[in-house]
């Protein structure tokens, strides 16, 4: 199959709905879930179920990111830090 190629995507471009991950990739749905579901079942990846609304109409799919992974903050002041004052 191609979980290899699926699970360097989601690596390189985080979190993403199985639709997503097909569309970029090229890979057909089916394969892409079939995929999801041998990572998730690995521990490599968290999978949740999604239902989105798309013109009325509801749209099953899968939400994935990398197991573990926390992302870095990002660089900057943050609200309510205090900046330090030199005594």
């Amino acid at each position: 199959m191609r979980t290899t190629e699926v699970f360097e995507y989601l690596k390189k471009h985080g979190q993403l709905l199985d639709s997503e991950i097909a569309s970029a990739t090229g890979i057909s749905l089916d394969e892409v879930r079939v995929s999801l579901s041998k990572l998730s079942a690995q521990g490599d990846i968290s999978r949740c179920s999604v239902t989105s609304y798309v013109d009325g109409k509801s749209v099953e799919g899968f939400q994935c990111r990398i197991a573990g992974y926390l992302p870095r903050p990002a660089p900057g002041r943050k609200p309510g830090v205090a900046p330090k004052t030199s005594s």
